[in-house]
């Protein structure tokens, strides 16, 4: 039941604090953000395959976003570093450590601006 409280607030929070985004950028952000908030929400739960898999698209979408706004760069660059540590946690099993590190590069993502 814990789990579920959990993923239902970490998908609110996602929404009330990426809706600027989705609003004025349907990009690589949004979808790094949405599939970042996926991956944490799995950790937590302990669903390390489902965080893995969600933390990989994010990478790919968060790497895309940095090469298309350079002025976000260095906070996409961070977001990437805590999305790989995000993915090897996840791919060892260890799905709270990833959940810490998918929620470290979404704080990163929100410092972008995009």
């Amino acid at each position: 039941m814990r789990a579920l409280h959990t993923a239902l607030a970490t998908a609110t929070l996602i929404l009330v604090t990426c809706s600027p985004a989705f609003a004025s950028d349907a990009g690589h952000t949004s979808e790094a953000m949405e599939h970042a908030g996926k991956a944490q929400a799995h950790g937590e739960m302990g669903h390390a395959k489902e965080s893995l898999q969600h933390a990989k698209d994010s990478l790919a979408h968060a790497k895309a976003a940095g090469k298309e706004h350079a002025e976000a760069h260095k906070h996409m660059d961070e977001a990437v570093k805590h999305l790989e540590e995000a993915i090897k946690h996840a791919e060892m099993g260890h799905g709270p450590e990833s959940a810490k590190h998918t929620e470290e590069a979404m704080k990163h993502m929100r410092q972008s601006g995009h």
